[in-house]
């Protein structure tokens, strides 16, 4: 039988709390609440942890999932060269409904999946996410669903569909609450996915906009400036394998997956990456009813 966690009544939270810190580093699952969505969460640093979640969703290793962070701070810990644009948007949105992929650390013990050396980082703006990561450290963090479902806004949707593969349920009530849902699907409160990996050190390049979700193109503009900002995605209906003005880089796989259920489509976006692999894997079906 499912057990799902109130958190709303002391008791429950902190029994919930323990237990899913116990969870986590046992290596087995947690559902855990966020600002945008509901997330199934698993120790970062434990491969059998990260590869029973895409398990439980059904994904592959070429959709690995972002990693939620307690703080800002965390970024220099888990990524190398951020540019001084992303500690613009970080220091502005943060925590919140912005998520940012960077080159990861060479020296990090972990293996998320097919990033080649990439993460995608993001600091949620919701006391129980954050409490728990305060005091778990990173988690590897995924949309509450079954590959190609709608993103879970309750801990009971998450239930529905996860089942007993979670050892752990923290309902926190319902998810994107405080966003308007302005993302690529009608109700979506996934975050806004920035890909910094093709700014330089020098500040040279350009940051793409890979999924359009709860933060607008016109709010991070107003931060970076447009012209810092790749030409927009091509519109809905177009070839999902790349994006308009040049082609995404290797870490729109995670991107494209992340909160969502559109995990073959990510797939797609990340096999025209810059290594120019002929193998596109979309599933346009999938990514349609996602």
């Amino acid at each position: 039988m499912t057990v799902i966690h109130d958190c709303s009544v002391e008791s429950e939270l902190l029994a919930g709390m323990r237990l899913a810190r116990r969870a986590i580093g046992s290596g087995e699952l947690v559902v855990i609440p966020t600002d945008t969505v509901y997330g199934l969460a698993a120790d970062a640093f434990s491969p059998a942890a990260v590869q029973r979640l895409l398990d439980a969703k059904g994904r592959e290793r070429t959709s690995p999932p972002p990693v939620l962070v307690p703080g800002i701070p965390t970024l220099d810990a888990l990524a190398v060269e951020v540019p001084e644009a992303v500690r613009s948007l970080v220091a502005e949105f943060w925590p919140g409904g912005l998520t940012v992929i960077l080159r990861a650390q060479p020296s990090l013990q972990w293996d998320l999946g097919e990033t080649r050396g990439t993460v995608a980082l993001r600091m949620p703006d919701h006391r129980i996410a954050l409490e728990l990561l305060s005091e778990t450290g990173p988690l590897a963090v995924s949309s509450a669903n079954l590959s190609g479902r709608p993103s879970a806004t309750s801990a009971q949707d998450a239930a529905d569909m996860l089942g007993d593969l979670v050892a752990v349920y923290l309902d926190g009530g319902e998810a994107g609450r405080a966003y308007q849902a302005i993302g690529e699907r009608p109700g979506d409160t996934s975050s806004t996915i920035v890909d910094a990996t093709g700014v330089e050190a020098d500040g040279t390049g350009l940051l793409r906009i890979v999924r359009a979700g709860v933060i607008s193109r016109e709010r991070i503009a107003e931060v970076v400036g447009e012209d810092l900002l790749a030409p927009a995605a091509a519109p809905a209906g177009a070839d999902v394998d790349g994006e308009a003005g040049a082609e995404p880089s290797a870490a729109a796989a995670e991107a494209a997956a992340a909160e969502t259920g559109a995990d073959d489509a990510a797939d797609a976006t990340d096999a025209t990456d810059e290594a120019g692999s002929a193998d596109v894997r979309a599933d346009r079906r999938d990514a349609a009813a996602s």
